[in-house]
């Protein structure tokens, strides 16, 4: 049966649509937070951004005009997932609604990436990234300070390679937390902790390799300005081989591993012992040198002057006598400078807790919170105690506790 034309409420397109932009203004009118992936990006060169929002089920188109982006401190481009805030409109042109993005922030991952560029923005600035304060390591470093996990591999390969390769270095552990919340704290103390103790050479901090969360400690603001205000030089060892650290970027020397930290050490020991061995070769040849002169002149003298035979006899015997002196002077010179060198590394190697270790010492440990057991009354019965041995180590219990 037909409709009476006269009970038809007939609309317009552009009726429909403002009717619908009305709708979503009454419900979505003091604005939205609006969740999602960016794809389809487009900057057009007006300024203005176009883009979609999508999650697993569905796509919203959105806008941004260049007065709302230009506050942006990050850059948008197709895959990153973002947190929007804005208004539901309707385009009459196209009859299409969409999210017209007032402010926008990223999520997850690309929050942190944000912070961090922005903290490395900041230390730069403040000259925390300048070569010219970064110092020298020193000529040999005796005693080396860590600042890592007390359990971790970073710890046991830094010990392995001193112990093959520097066995007279002294090590202090600084046991703490690489990771989760409270490690950068941890790592900062440590530093600082060390810089009081005095008695170091060198600071190493480190850890062994992990996705950019879980280095994420080594690029807090707390652990970059206590490595910048660490009176004694500082190798940063995070185990990585992509991303770049604040800790790396402030410390005086910066390497990819905790190997390659210990081998440093390990590399200027043997420079020690390499440029004894040039000495000693440039000695000999400094010698000869001078002998050779003398005999030079001696030849000279006998072919220029007319003397008496036993004179030149006597000449020639000075020179040999002289001869004989420099060199056994010479070598006595090199035994005695080879002999103080190793008195002085294996006292070294005597004060190693390495060495302690070897000599039927051993170290223990709760394993609670991985301190070192130095009283009884740190232990009770029933608690897990970790002991530590030259070669290896055995978790044992508690069974009584004696303070005599």
């Amino acid at each position: 049966m037909p409709i009476p034309q006269e009970n038809k409420h007939i609309y317009t397109v552009s009726q429909i649509t403002l009717e619908i932009g009305v709708i979503f203004e009454n419900t979505f009118g003091n604005g939205v937070w609006v969740e999602g992936e960016i794809s389809n990006f487009k900057a057009a060169t007006s300024g203005h951004f176009y883009f979609s929002l999508k999650d697993n089920a569905s796509v919203l188109a959105a806008a941004m005009f260049v007065r709302a982006n230009r506050e942006l401190k990050f850059k948008l481009q197709d895959g990153i997932k973002v947190i929007c805030f804005g208004k539901i409109d309707v385009y009459g042109p196209r009859g299409q609604y969409q999210m017209i993005v007032e402010k926008m922030e990223p999520k997850g991952i690309g929050a942190r990436a944000l912070a961090f560029e922005q903290l490395k923005e900041k230390l730069l600035k403040e000259g925390l990234f300048d070569a010219a304060r970064k110092r020298e390591l020193p000529f040999m470093p005796f005693r080396v300070g860590v600042v890592t996990s007390g359990a971790g591999a970073a710890i046991r390969d830094i010990l392995g390679i001193l112990k093959k390769g520097a066995s007279c270095v002294d090590v202090v552990i600084r046991s703490v937390r690489v990771q989760g919340e409270g490690a950068a704290q941890e790592i900062a103390q440590g530093i600082e902790e060390l810089n009081e103790f005095s008695k170091v050479d060198v600071i190493i901090v480190s850890r062994g390799g992990g996705s950019t969360e879980d280095l994420w400690s080594f690029n807090e603001e707390i652990v970059a300005r206590a490595v910048y205000s660490s009176k004694i030089p500082v190798i940063s060892a995070v185990g990585h081989q992509i991303n770049t650290s604040l800790c790396d970027l402030v410390a005086d020397c910066f390497v990819e591993t905790p190997t390659a930290a210990a081998k440093i050490i390990v590399d200027k020991k043997n420079a020690i012992f390499a440029q004894l061995d040039g000495l000693r070769h440039e000695m000999g040849f400094s010698v000869s040198d001078i002998i050779g002169v003398l005999k030079n002149n001696l030849i000279a003298l006998k072919n220029s002057v007319k003397s008496p035979l036993d004179r030149l006899h006597e000449k020639a015997q000075i020179i040999d006598d002289l001869s004989l002196g420099l060199n056994q002077n010479m070598r006595q010179f090199i035994n005695i400078t080879r002999e103080r060198a190793l008195a002085l590394i294996h006292r070294l190697e005597a004060l190693s807790p390495l060495a302690v270790l070897s000599r039927g010492y051993s170290l223990s440990m709760l394993m609670a919170d991985e301190s070192v057991i130095k009283s009884p009354a740190q232990i009770k019965k029933g608690d897990k105690v970790k002991t530590i041995l030259s070669e290896g180590s055995f978790i044992s219990s508690v069974e009584e506790v004696s303070n005599g």
